[in-house]
């Protein structure tokens, strides 16, 4: 058995990245999945990698009310009901200092990461409220709750953004046992870092294994985050195992944000007590 069998899920963003690998775990785990994303051809071969059964690829933007309307519609005219809503879509945002910020790329950026997490639960909210029952999943950040851990603050103000219209909209939902929580992934090794310094989408996505020797050492556990570790968070959040967690936000980043690295600041400590004349 599965930990989601019989249940019915929509993966956003799902054509590449952590989006995609959660659709196929779903799917491992007895899920069928509607996935959207913006590239046809990479949402095509997901679904024929699923099996037409399984996944329903729906081409959509999910700045755009009315996609994201669409998207609802279509896998209630699928399936009939939709047990879990897993808000991943996103994008890169500005960089560079506050006075470096174009209007019009901040106004992108939240449309991509914010606006896109409440349309989502806007539509979804509902049908789940009518079922009694379903688990939101947000795709927050620890940009979310400390500072340098991006490389855009536009990036970060969003996602704190995320984290808390998570928490306030499960305050209302909970009431329903609609269950809305965050997974706030850590340094995942996928495209979107490339995206963020200005690669193209193709080239972006090649360069996530050039990057898994730097991310190693930036937490206590010694290796970059994977798309598993974000895409298991979210299969437990979609399971009956979290019925009980409801406006939490999950973070999924190998002690990152935990505090300062502890070899490091023995050798600091070391190197004060040489300073001092102290012998180590």
């Amino acid at each position: 058995m599965g930990l989601l069998d019989g249940k019915i899920a929509i993966v956003t963003g799902a054509t590449s990245g952590i989006g995609r690998r959660t659709a196929e775990i779903f799917v491992a785990q007895g899920a069928r999945v509607l996935v959207t994303g913006r590239r046809a051809e990479l949402g095509a071969t997901l679904q024929a990698r699923l099996g037409d059964d399984n996944c329903l690829f729906l081409r959509a933007d999910m700045t755009e009310e009315a996609d994201v309307k669409a998207m609802i519609d279509a896998c209630l005219a699928k399936w009939g009901r939709i047990d879990c809503l897993f808000n991943n879509a996103g994008g890169p945002a500005p960089v560079g200092g506050i006075e470096t910020i174009p209007v019009a790329g901040f106004d992108a950026a939240m449309a991509s990461l914010v606006r896109s997490v409440m349309l989502g639960m806007k539509h979804v909210a509902p049908v789940m409220m009518r079922q009694k029952s379903g688990s939101i999943i947000n795709n927050g950040s620890v940009a979310a709750s400390r500072t340098g851990m991006s490389s855009s603050m536009i990036y970060s103000a969003a996602k704190a953004a995320v984290v808390h219209l998570t928490h306030c909209v499960a305050m209302q939902l909970g009431e329903h046992f609609v269950r809305v929580n965050a997974i706030s992934p850590g340094g995942i090794v996928t495209g979107i870092f490339g995206k963020a310094l200005g690669l193209s989408t193709d080239k972006a996505e090649q360069t996530a294994e050039q990057l898994k020797a730097n991310f190693a050492k930036n937490q206590p556990i010694p290796r970059a985050g994977q798309t598993d570790d974000i895409a298991n968070a979210a299969l437990w959040l979609a399971s009956d195992l979290s019925s009980f967690v409801n406006g939490h936000d999950l973070v999924v980043d190998g002690g990152l944000v935990g505090g300062r690295l502890w070899s490091p600041h023995q050798e600091a400590l070391n190197a004060t007590r040489r300073a001092l004349g102290i012998e180590p």
